[in-house]
């Protein structure tokens, strides 16, 4: 069913929709290119011609001065998922750490050190130290107002870009980033660019005086600078956008790194991932660039997620994701030296780390991002059941098969063969296919589609190419984990004779290279041996 057409090199698909038995590419208002088509033509075909389209992705954003806590774990992987996602349909994908690196929390911070800091304390553990800093002042600003006082000047001289206050700051943002980007690597997560809220702290003033000249920007009875959202225009509702002393606030430096980066990217579309509890600063967000005259920003979209209930570990009630990485990979390592099935493997801690990571991740994209979920380390790292474990064990187990034998001249009526005795064997449909998986999935940006998919599909009802060291074998698609599992039971490549072996050898290759493709998609690094 495959179909082919040249475009000129230059050309851009503005446009795909679906009549009856009919695609329709609208390449130019001038060109509307007509594909008769079947049903089993597969989707990621036309996604694949979209790829010149850049997507803007503000993901994982933790405080600079701050250790990596549990709570940007999701924000961390969700973005990594979403981005993978776009980048595997062919998308030019710019990953951005926007760093919560400026505001009154600096003030409270930079006020606090020069009260309860060590320069010694700082170079032997920066971030910890910082963290009690940080703690200790904001216990004493309770009952203290001097200190208040204290916070706000320094923010104050922040923006006014003091010199001894800068490097006090540009101190406190060089050792963070160092330590998160450690973390980020054992996660197997990377970005384009680390920004941050001060790289746009000038921009933020100009926003103002652009608010100022559209006529957007009111002054309450309090001083402080708003934008009236209200329909009616009556102040029911507004979004503060200017401290009474002048300084900016959390969403003005937002409104200037949107513009920033549509200047800079010229994106198709941005996605911010964040928890749900800032579904109204993103809807303000939005609201105000719409208002300032700028289009696009009906092309900007949150992507909100719930809480993690109950993420602990031994070493107490502030869970920093340091913990938790040494915890799954401490907890994996116990269970594979207790497992008769493991293999000896010359880094086992390595092995482990990727599967305790794999655990946590899949734990997360089993239900709908915004949902919350009670965290249960005995359930995840379970070797049986939906885990991430156990899809860990499915690739491993499938890599064990050699493909060094393989012969051109396999028959692939063999291969057929064999996947109709597994349909009989699981006697179910499913209704959708790999490349169909994907398309659901940047619909709505849910990962739950792929992890079902790999995890519980027990389906050959859909066309598949799979591309060999020799030729393609167009076969039905039996692409996850239950199924590989059982089809090592029932097709054995040991013993069987050279034609079947191969053939079967065939098939476990294409579900492996499925499997891993979909576990790269989710952030999950595949390893073969466990």
């Amino acid at each position: 069913h495959a179909i082919s057409f040249q475009l000129k090199q230059d050309s851009v698909v503005e446009e795909i929709f679906a009549g009856r038995g009919v695609i329709h590419f609208r390449v130019s208002r001038n060109l509307l290119v007509q594909v008769n088509i079947t049903k089993e033509i597969s989707y990621l075909l036309f996604m694949n011609l979209l790829t010149t389209f850049p997507f803007c992705f503000s993901y994982s954003s933790p405080n600079i001065a701050k250790k990596f806590h549990a709570g940007h774990l999701r924000s961390t992987i969700i973005g990594n998922f979403i981005a993978n996602l776009k980048e595997s349909l062919g998308n030019n994908v710019i990953r951005v750490n926007y760093l919560g690196d400026w505001g009154m929390q600096f003030g409270l911070l930079g006020a606090g050190f020069q009260l309860f800091g060590c320069q010694e304390k700082l170079k032997k553990n920066p971030l910890q130290h910082l963290f009690d800093v940080y703690v200790q002042v904001n216990k004493e600003a309770e009952n203290n107002e001097v200190i208040g006082q204290a916070a706000r000047e320094f923010f104050r001289r922040l923006e006014q870009q003091e010199h001894q206050a800068l490097l006090l700051w540009k101190q406190f943002r060089e050792i963070t980033v160092e330590e998160y980007q450690q973390v980020y690597k054992r996660l197997g997560v990377h970005f384009d660019i680390y920004s941050g809220e001060s790289f746009h702290q000038q921009q933020a003033q100009e926003v103002v005086q652009q608010l100022q000249r559209r006529g957007l920007l009111k002054t309450t009875e309090k001083g402080t600078g708003v934008v009236d959202l209200s329909s009616a225009g009556d102040m029911s509702s507004y979004s503060t956008v200017l401290r009474s002393d002048g300084t900016s606030l959390y969403i003005t430096r937002d409104l200037a790194a949107a513009i920033d980066r549509k200047e800079r990217y010229n994106f198709d579309e941005m996605i911010y991932v964040t928890d749900k509890s800032q579904g109204i600063h993103f809807q303000q967000l939005f609201q105000i660039l719409l208002a300032m005259g700028h289009s696009w920003a009906e092309r900007c979209q949150h992507v909100p997620f719930g809480l993690v209930q109950g993420m602990k570990t031994r070493l107490g009630e502030v869970v920093f994701l340091e913990d938790v990485l040494d915890e799954a990979r401490a907890r994996m390592l116990r269970n594979m030296s207790q497992s008769k099935t493991t293999k000896e493997m010359v880094y086992p801690e390595d092995t482990a780390e990727k599967v305790g990571i794999s655990a946590l991740i899949v734990q997360d994209f089993k239900g709908p991002l915004g949902s919350d979920y009670k965290f249960d380390w005995d359930r995840i790292l379970q070797a049986q059941g939906d885990t991430g474990v156990f899809l860990q064990y499915t690739h491993a187990r499938l890599c064990s098969n050699s493909l060094s034998d393989f012969s051109p001249t396999s028959h692939p009526n063999m291969l057929f063969s064999i996947v109709i005795k597994i349909f009989i064997l699981h006697h179910s449909l499913s209704t959708f296919s790999y490349d169909e998986v994907l398309y659901q999935s940047v619909q709505d940006l849910q990962p739950k589609h792929l992890v079902n998919f790999l995890m519980t599909l027990r389906q050959c009802g859909h066309d598949y190419i799979i591309i060999l060291p020799y030729h393609k074998v167009s076969l039905f698609s039996c692409l996850a984990s239950h199924l590989a599992a059982s089809a090592h039971r029932e097709l054995p490549v040991k013993g069987s004779p050279q034609a079947v072996a191969q053939a079967r050898l065939r098939l476990f290759s294409g579900v492996c290279t499925v499997l891993a493709n979909g576990m790269k998609i989710l952030g999950i690094t595949p390893v073969e041996k466990m």
